[in-house]
């Protein structure tokens, strides 16, 4: 006679059989999001140090400072205005000695000033 075959639900060995595998699917699943998560963060902590670094290392953008002006000696004549030319020539200096005017823009801001 041939071994009776069993149908319907399956047997102890059959259900740890199944439980094991979908535990094991399960971790390895779990394992393999909690990796991907752990790069991820890695990758977004790099590229701020790589900002931060670029940051630091930039120099500031060039912004002219305003810094106080010595008044310029009076001339012994021509009155205000030729002291108002003069503090408008001492300021063009100061700009193009802290690099902001350019020696052609420097010269030309110069001529319109002397005319």
């Amino acid at each position: 006679m041939a071994p009776l075959r069993r149908f319907g639900r399956p047997g102890l060995l059959g259900t740890a059989a199944r439980t094991a595998v979908i535990a094991g699917t399960a971790q390895a699943t779990a394992g393999a999001i909690s990796r991907r998560q752990a790069n991820r963060a890695q990758q977004q902590y790099e590229a701020q140090q790589y900002e931060a670094q670029r940051y630091e290392a930039a120099p500031p953008p060039a912004q002219p400072v305003a810094q106080p002006q010595a008044a310029p000696p009076a001339a012994a004549s021509g009155g205000a205005g030729n002291n108002e030319l003069l503090a408008q020539l001492a300021q063009l200096g100061t700009l193009h000695g802290q690099g902001v005017l350019t020696d052609a823009e420097f010269a030309a801001a110069k001529a319109k000033l002397l005319g």
